[in-house]
C-alpha cells in the first residue's frame, strides 16, 4: 500500500497514498485514533515492540496506524462472505429441522450419540499404520481359512510346506541327545572344553575357505588372538554403571567420535553404540517418532525403499509408525519422486540405503536430501552393510559416484555396522546423528522408578562391556591404513567377479552395484536352481524374493588366492548342468521361496516362518537326511 518513505526534520514523508508531513504528535493522535477507536484497547506493549524492532519511533507509528486500516480493510472484504456463510448456514439448519421435525427427544439423543461412535469406529478404522488394502487381504484370508472345505484344503499344504522346512533345516539334524537340564554336578574345565569343540566343529559349511557370503567379514587369526584378550579384561564390565567402569565408558565414546569423524560428522554431531544394524535402525526410528509426536504428527509415518532393510517394517510395527514403502526405479534405486509423491504432513522420516542389502545398489542420496531440506524432514542413511567400507573407497582408488554421509545437508542420522567391515565381534554397531537434538529423543528416561531414576541410551539395559571393548580394540588395532587396503582388495574382486559374472549369457547382473554386493538374476532358468547347484558344491549364497535372486556379499575370505576364480568356475559348471534340463523341479530352500513369492495370502508364509523359528529352538534329534538347499541328487 505505501510504496516509499523518506525521513526529514521532525516528521515522515510517504508517497503514492499518504502525501503529508506527519509530526511525532500527529501520529501519535493517529494512534489513538486508529486503534483505540478500532477496538485495540491497550496497544503500548505492541507499540514498544515494534520499536524494538524497527529501532525509530516514527516507524513503529506509522506501521501500527497501517495495521490498523489494514484490518478494517480485511474487515470490509469478508463482509460479503459473511452474508454468503450466513445463507448457507441457514439453508442447512433449516434442511436438518426440517428432516428432524416430528422426532421426540430421546431419537435426536440416540441418533448423536450412534452416529459419533459410528464416525470414531471409522476414523480408527481408516487411520491405522497398515493400510486398508492389507487390511482388507488379511481379513478376507482369514474368512477364507475358516471355510471348511477351502479351510482344510489350505491346513493340508501348509502342513506339508511344514514338514518341507523342518526337513529342509539340516543344522538341526544332530545324532546325539540335547543337553536339557544342569547337570547335577559341575563340569570341570577341560570338559567343558571338550564338550565346546564339538559343538564348534557341528555343520558342513566351511566359512574358512570363503564359501560363505557376507557372515564372517574378517576371521583373520591374529585379530581375533587381540580380541579374546581384550574381551578377557572386560568381561566382567557394564556400561550401564559408568562410575564403576569409566574406562569402558571412554572406550565407547571414543569408538562413536572416530564413527561420527569417518562419517565427517560436524562439531554437534554424536551417535551411540548398539547391539548391531537392526537396533541401530530402531534407535533412529524411534528418535524420529518421538520427535514427530512433538511436533503434533499424531500418526507419524516413515518413506522407505521397498529394498531397505526389514528392520525397518519391524521398527514401524514396535513403534506404531505407518511403514510407506516407495518403489524402485530400473536401476534398482529409489524413486525420488515417488517419494516426493508420498511426502504429507505426517511424514516422520525419509530413508536411504548405502547401499541397500538386496542387490548392493546406493540410492541417491544426494536428491533425498534435497527433499529433507526442502520440507525439513528428518533424513536416515542406512549404511550398516557397507558403511566402513564405503567410507574408506575414495582412499581405496574406488570414489563412489555420489556422496552419502554428513557432507550431503539433509542427512541427519546414519547407521554403521562395526561388526561388518569394521571387522569387530557379534553385537556392535553405531548410530550417529549430525546434531544432540536429534540424539535426545532416542534416549528412554524414567525418572519416578523407585529403584532411582533410569536412563537407558539404547534398548538394552546393561550391556556386554567386552564387546564395546573389542569394538575399540579393532578400530585402534586395523587403523585407517588397514581399513583402506581391506577395502581395496574387497572392491578390486567384487569388480572382478561383476565383470566376469556379467560375461555369462543365462544371467545378469541387478543394477549397477559400487560396492560388495553382487546379486544374480536370470531370464532363462530359476534361479533358485542354481543356488542349489552351488550349495551342493559347498557354497551358501543368501536367497532373495521380488524379484526372484541371490547374491554374494564379499568379504575378506573372498579375496584370498583362487576363491574368486573357484566361484566363477562352480557358476559356469552349474550352468551348463541346469541348461541340460530347464523343466527341471526346483527342490529344497529354492522351492520354498518359489513357493513362498506365489502366495497372495502373506500370513501362511509368516506361519511357515514361524516353524522356521520354533525349529531353531527345539531340542528334539531329527533323522532326516535331505540337505537344506535339496538333495544334489535331486538336480
Amino acid at each position: 500500500m505505501w510504496s516509499c518513505w523518506s525521513k526529514s526534520g521532525g516528521g515522515i514523508r510517504v508517497t503514492k497514498g499518504m502525501d503529508q508531513l506527519c509530526s511525532e504528535e500527529r501520529l501519535g493522535e493517529m494512534r489513538l485514533f486508529s486503534l483505540e477507536k478500532r477496538g485495540f484497547g491497550e496497544f503500548d506493549c505492541g507499540l514498544q515492540c515494534l520499536r524494538e524492532l524497527t529501532r525509530d519511533p516514527y516507524i513503529a507509528h506509522l506501521l501500527l496506524m497501517l495495521l490498523s486500516q489494514y484490518l478494517k480493510a480485511l474487515k470490509e472484504a469478508l463482509i460479503p462472505y459473511k452474508e454468503i456463510l450466513q445463507m448457507y448456514w441457514e439453508k442447512v439448519t433449516g434442511f436438518v429441522n426440517a428432516r428432524c421435525d416430528g422426532l421426540e427427544p430421546w431419537q435426536l439423543i440416540g441418533l448423536t450419540f450412534s452416529s459419533t461412535l459410528a464416525s470414531v469406529w471409522l476414523h480408527g478404522f481408516l487411520c491405522q499404520p497398515e493400510s486398508l488394502t492389507s487390511r482388507t487381504k488379511k481379513q478376507f484370508f482369514k474368512l477364507l481359512r475358516k471355510m471348511p472345505f477351502v479351510g482344510a484344503i489350505i491346513q493340508k499344504k501348509i502342513d506339508e510346506a511344514l514338514n518341507d522346512v523342518t526337513s529342509s533345516l539340516s543344522f538341526l539334524k544332530d545324532e546325539k541327545d540335547y543337553i536339557k537340564a544342569l547337570p547335577e554336578q559341575g563340569m570341570s574345565q577341560p570338559e567343558v572344553l571338550q564338550k565346546m569343540k564339538e559343538y564348534s566343529s557341528k555343520g558342513d559349511v566351511r566359512w574358512q575357505d570363503g564359501k560363505v557370503s557376507g557372515t564372517v567379514y574378517s576371521g583373520e587369526e591374529k585379530l581375533t588372538h587381540l580380541l579374546v584378550k581384550v574381551y578377557e579384561e572386560f568381561a566382567w564390565s557394564n556400561p550401564l554403571h559408568p562410575d564403576i567402569f569409566p574406562g569402558l565408558r571412554k572406550m565407547e565414546a571414543e569408538v562413536v567420535r572416530i564413527a561420527c569423524t569417518l562419517f565427517h560428522g560436524g562439531p554437534n554431531s554424536c551417535g551411540a553404540m548398539t547391539s548391531g544394524g537392526t537396533e541401530s535402525i530402531l534407535m533412529a526410528c524411534k528418535a524420529y517418532r518421538d520427535l514427530a509426536y512433538e511436533r503434533g504428527i499424531k500418526q507419524p509415518e516413515m518413506l522407505v525403499p521397498v529394498s531397505a532393510h526389514a528392520a525397518f517394517d519391524k521398527a514401524a510395527h514396535y513403534f506404531g509408525m505407518k511403514l510407506i514403502q516407495i518403489p524402485l526405479t530400473k536401476a534398482m534405486e529409489v524413486d525420488v519422486q515417488a517419494m516426493r509423491r508420498a511426502i504429507s504432513r505426517n511424514t516422520a522420516m525419509l530413508v536411504c540405503s548405502a547401499p541397500q542389502f538386496p542387490h548392493g545398489i546406493m540410492d541417491p542420496i544426494e536428491e533425498v536430501a534435497e527433499l529433507a531440506v526442502k520440507y525439513k524432514i528428518p533424513f536416515h542413511v542406512d549404511a550398516c552393510l557397507g558403511g566402513f567400507l564405503i567410507a574408506f573407497m575414495n582412499k581405496a582408488g574406488f570414489p563412489l559416484k555420489r556422496p552419502f554421509d554428513f557432507r550431503v545437508e539433509g542427512v541427519t542420522s546414519i547407521s554403521a555396522d562395526t561388526h561388518k567391515y569394521g571387522y569387530a565381534p557379534k553385537g556392535s554397531s553405531v548410530v550417529l546423528y549430525s546434531d544432540k537434538n536429534y540424539r535426545k529423543y532416542q534416549f528412554f528416561i524414567a525418572p519416578d522408578w523407585q529403584g532411582g531414576i533410569y536412563a537407558s541410551p539404547s534398548v538394552a539395559g546393561s550391556r556386554p562391556g567386552g564387546i564395546i571393548a573389542a569394538c575399540w580394540a579393532t578400530l585402534l588395532h586395523i587403523g585407517e591404513s588397514g581399513y583402506v587396503e581391506a577395502t581395496k582388495r574387497i572392491i578390486k574382486t567384487a569388480r572382478f567377479l561383476e565383470s566376469e559374472l556379467r560375461k555369462i549369457d543365462s544371467i545378469f547382473i541387478f543394477g549397477k552395484p559400487e560396492v560388495s554386493v553382487l546379486s544374480i538374476g536370470s531370464d532363462i532358468f530359476d534361479i533358485y536352481r542354481l543356488s542349489n547347484f552351488l550349495a551342493a558344491k559347498g557354497w551358501n549364497l543368501n536367497v532373495l524374493q521380488f524379484p526372484a535372486s541371490i547374491h554374494l556379499c564379499i568379504t575378506q575370505l573372498h579375496t584370498k588366492p583362487g576363491v574368486a576364480e573357484q566361484f566363477l568356475k562352480d557358476v559356469r559348471d552349474s550352468i551348463q548342468d541346469i541348461m541340460k534340463d530347464l523343466n527341471a523341479k526346483t527342490t529344497g530352500m529354492g522351492a520354498i521361496y518359489g513357493m513362498a513369492q506365489s502366495v497372495p495370502d502373506r500370513s501362511l508364509v509368516a506361519e511357515i516362518s514361524q516353524a522356521y523359528l520354533d525349529g531353531l529352538y527345539s531340542t528334539d534329534v531329527l533323522s532326516s537326511e535331505k540337505h537344506m538347499n535339496g538333495s544334489p541328487g535331486h538336480h
